[in-house]
């Protein structure tokens, strides 16, 4: 049985991540994986600690791994260990050892980098509203997309021009 290929939608809190994962799956009739760390942070109802993430690093993991046997040929993964990986160290200044040989295993296909461009959306769950740090964020997975090795492609624009050119992208992997 051929594994789906892997497509990990990256960027910065209200960049269009998981918009952009569910009109994709929609387009291709494949899933896609939710945010694990909305459903926990939510549950535990305080504050994230240090330890928080790597369980929620884990859970991230075995829903694309659960989800990944339900595709066919893709699988859309709105966000992966390096989201994990970036906020670790950004409010913590380490990050677990676990979640950095994750990173190292885990193969995607391609990274769609969201671009800063489109208008931030509040939520509880969001803590920095303000461009600059947005831009901060959006550097630091810029250069982690640069340093994994794998194909990746910056999206701008709205909901309609990120997704003819995620679809080009995704449509241009090789084997399909």
């Amino acid at each position: 049985m051929q594994k789906p290929k892997r497509i990990l939608i990256l960027g910065p809190e209200s960049t269009g991540k998981s918009t952009l994962a569910a009109d994709l799956a929609n387009h291709f009739g494949e899933p896609w994986v939710p945010e694990f760390a909305r459903e926990y942070l939510e549950k535990i109802n305080r504050p994230y600690r240090y330890e928080d993430l790597a369980e929620i690093g884990k859970g991230q993991i075995r829903l694309e791994d659960h989800l990944a046997e339900k595709a066919e040929n893709y699988l859309f993964c709105d966000t992966d260990l390096r989201v994990i990986h970036i906020w670790s160290h950004h409010r913590f200044e380490k990050t677990d050892q676990w979640v950095m040989d994750e990173i190292g295993r885990r193969r995607y296909d391609l990274i769609l980098l969201t671009d800063t461009d489109l208008p931030w959306t509040p939520d509880p769950l969001r803590e920095y509203p303000d461009l600059e740090m947005r831009q901060y964020f959006f550097t630091k997975y810029l250069q982690l997309a640069q340093e994994s090795g794998f194909p990746f492609l910056i999206v701008s624009g709205g909901r309609d021009k990120r997704l003819k050119i995620a679809i080009a992208a995704v449509e241009n992997l090789v084997g399909f």
